[in-house]
């Protein structure tokens, strides 16, 4: 589900809402996580999972296209733990899916 299809479901499920409204409900929300993660914090959301920044050190890498080795810079990059609510209901469905058939 892409950010503009999440807006339109909302907007489907809250018709009292207006569009706009939405949006910047929405867009803030991903700015605020976005913003805690750049912070280097912690952002949890129960029941669906947590964001975690990860520090990845230095490395030596390659690069596909010529087969050149280049250094690539130590970086903060994000990490998503699935919550255990979401995880099950991931796995519930998909078991159920396979028993309709």
């Amino acid at each position: 589900m892409t950010r503009s299809e999440l807006i339109a479901e909302l907007s489907a499920q809250y018709p009292h809402l207006l569009a706009r409204d939405i949006e910047r409900i929405v867009h803030t929300i991903f700015d605020e996580i976005g913003a805690a993660l750049a912070r280097g914090d912690r952002v949890e959301l129960r029941g669906f999972g947590a964001f975690i920044p990860r520090q990845r050190d230095a490395r030596t890498g390659r690069n596909p296209r010529t087969g050149d080795t280049v250094s690539v810079d130590e970086k903060s990059v994000p990490f998503f733990k699935v919550g255990k609510e979401l995880r099950e209901r991931v796995n519930y469905s998909a078991v159920s899916s396979v028993y309709e058939e």
